[in-house]
């Protein structure tokens, strides 16, 4: 693999320092600036729409500039956010350090995927791009827990303050390995903003908001579901990022691996089992063992959904990729908050700190189904009328004959008697009561009713 990888690795180092740091460090945020742990859960949603406005934002910007120089840029700009993120005064402040950083994070994994797929072969793509998004999971293993650590000792601005030197080495990395690619001839704006309008585009897309996000449904809370739900020390804390990092590691290098042979069994596979294990997350987090095992498989089955869906775009988007990477970037991080929010909504709501667990879990077929796909509900496979006197749910409205029922087509209700066919009306008369059939010689004698006037 060509050293520029590894430069872009660190500058991956960095960045998922900062944006997967703070999850640990959220009770003691709250208690310095006197927040309660759901808003102060708004630092992981305002990063995230910081990075799905920076995304297409920056890339815009730097279209006119070489992507070596605008990767430069982008880490100069992280370097302040971070800065900003470790002096910060009040709440707003930080906030805003972190809404900063984040512009960053999109624009950068969006342009590297794109240097890291033009420095290899074309079958080695998604191979290249897992690379790069190695130094994300690995600053899960070291520096999450490490910032961790040191946050919750020495405090957590002296944090930030250290991963504003992590994209110091970030930037020289960049400056010193990343070669100087020359810039495609011919594509201008116009060309990156058509590759939208291709369906596959957007239905890769679509995937990467609902398939992720489900993983940070889960992790943005882990610190207080942890100390709070599975009794776990608050020092505890550190070592489960540990196992979630080691598991976007190992996961991250298979699903790059297997991207590149078979792309779309590996997403199936992948998010499917990522539904699975989130699910069974909310009963797994009241056993320690059983809980740790299950953060290992959250990260493992999360990030190994990271390559593939990022090669999908870049190869449904050939020709002008740019953009189009930048803003699947941006996907990874819509869902990232908007599962982030939703799971401070049912913790404010009183539910308890696994509800977080259920509410945004992956959904792997939907993006791609077709309208064949779609259950089909008849009489014979309707689910069973519940028994009551008048064969209706208590306390429910009559579903109408004309209304479909979740994914079934429109049809008769499952609630409601099916009228029987005339066939069904004959065999289903009591025995006494059947008709008797006429013998060929009673029918053809049979008289005939006197013409009408």
């Amino acid at each position: 693999m060509p050293l520029a990888l590894l430069a872009l690795a660190i500058g991956a180092f960095g960045i998922g320092t900062t944006e997967f740091v703070i999850m640990g460090l959220l009770p003691e945020v709250a208690g310095d600036f006197g927040v309660s742990i759901p808003t102060a859960g708004f630092l992981v949603t305002g990063y995230a729409l910081g990075v799905v406005l920076g995304a297409p934002l920056m890339t815009v910007l730097g279209t006119r500039v070489s992507r070596k120089r605008m990767l430069m840029l982008l880490m100069g700009l992280f370097i302040i956010g971070n800065l900003l993120s470790a002096v910060a005064p009040a709440f707003g402040v930080m906030l805003t350090g972190r809404i900063v950083a984040s512009l960053a994070h999109g624009a950068f994994f969006g342009i590297g995927s794109v240097v890291a797929a033009d420095l290899v072969a074309p079958e080695k793509k998604a191979g290249a791009i897992a690379m790069m998004f190695t130094g994300l999971t690995v600053a899960n293993v070291v520096g999450v827990p490490l910032g961790t650590l040191v946050g919750q000792t020495a405090g957590w601005r002296v944090t930030f303050g250290i991963v504003a030197l992590l994209g110091v080495l970030g930037l020289a990395g960049i400056a010193k390995l990343v070669p100087e690619l020359p810039r495609v001839e011919g594509v201008h704006l116009r060309h990156e903003l058509a590759a939208f309008k291709n369906t596959q585009v957007l239905l890769a897309m679509a995937m990467t908001v609902l398939g992720f996000g489900g993983v940070f449904a889960a992790i943005t809370y882990i610190a207080p579901m942890m100390t709070h739900v599975t009794g776990f020390a608050e020092g505890s804390v550190t070592w489960l990022l540990v196992l979630f990092g080691l598991g976007m590691v190992g996961g991250n290098l298979v699903g790059g691996r297997y991207a590149d042979r078979a792309l779309m069994p590996m997403l199936y596979v992948s998010l499917g089992s990522l539904a699975v294990v989130l699910a069974l997350f909310t009963l797994t987090a009241h056993n320690k063992v059983l809980a740790a095992v299950t953060i290992v498989l959250i990260g493992a089955l999360g990030f190994a959904t990271v390559p593939p869906l990022q090669k999908r775009v870049l190869d449904q988007a050939h020709g002008a990729p740019t953009l189009a990477s930048a803003v699947n970037i941006g996907a990874f991080n819509l869902g990232n908050a908007l599962s982030a929010w939703l799971g401070g909504l049912v913790i404010a709501g009183g539910l308890g700190y696994t509800a977080p667990n259920w509410v945004a879990p992956p959904s792997p077929q939907r993006p791609l189904s077709s309208p064949s796909s779609r259950p089909r509900w008849s009489a014979a496979t309707a689910p069973p009328a519940p028994s009551s006197p008048d064969g209706l749910r208590p306390n429910s409205r009559q579903p109408s004959t004309t209304e479909p029922l979740g994914d079934a087509e429109p049809g008769p209700s499952p609630h409601l008697p099916v009228p029987p066919t005339p066939r069904q009306a004959r065999t289903d008369l009591p025995a006494q009561e059947a008709p008797a059939r006429r013998s060929p010689r009673e029918h053809h004698h049979r008289r005939r009713p006197p013409d009408r006037p």
